[in-house]
């Protein structure tokens, strides 16, 4: 159910995943967990990325562009362990955030289906990302590959478990087991 396609090396992590996975929740604890900075992704997007989102209108590459960059620097910029919370839901996407980063990055992917996600998205109260626009993020999902520095854990269990099997496999590199 959950695996690590490589072994983490860092102390700089990017939460990721579509909208409505969890990155700001499990973040948050996670970084609580690790005694860790906790950044949400979000509040680095440029307002006009934010303002089309909540217009229903998805990013395209160009516009994320600004964003991912913005992310990559916070990563370099933080002498810190840090967690930053974005989608990365790209290969393309994770190369742009490793090379502005400038340090090794370990990806913590949230794992969860279409149905549990449009479930919990329709529960969010002011949140810019409308329900309509998850499709589109599921279309641009590229999950991470095994020669990429990642973790891989099911959100189908519940938040503390969630982040424990994360915490097991960052500090101890073992596969996340999550029942």
């Amino acid at each position: 159910m959950q695996t690590i396609t490589a072994r983490p090396v860092s102390t700089h992590f990017v939460i990721m995943g579509v909208a409505g996975s969890g990155k700001t929740f499990i973040g948050q604890m996670l970084a609580a967990k690790l005694d860790a900075d906790f950044i949400d992704g979000d509040d680095l997007h440029p307002q006009g990325n934010i303002d089309k989102m909540a217009q229903g209108i998805p990013l395209t590459d160009e516009d994320r562009a600004p964003w991912l960059q913005a992310v990559g620097e916070t990563l370099h910029g933080h002498a810190q362990r840090l967690i930053v919370g974005c989608s990365a839901l790209k290969r393309s996407y994770r190369d742009q955030i490793r090379a502005a980063a400038g340090r090794p990055v370990t990806f913590l992917y949230l794992d969860g289906s279409r149905a549990l996600i449009a479930e919990r998205m329709g529960k969010r109260e002011r949140h810019f990302m409308p329900l309509s626009l998850l499709d589109s993020q599921f279309a641009a999902l590229q999950v991470p590959e095994f020669d990429e520095d990642a973790i891989t854990v099911s959100i189908d269990a519940e938040p503390v478990a969630v982040v424990d099997a994360l915490v097991k496999a960052i500090e101890g590199g073992a596969e996340p087991a999550v029942a």
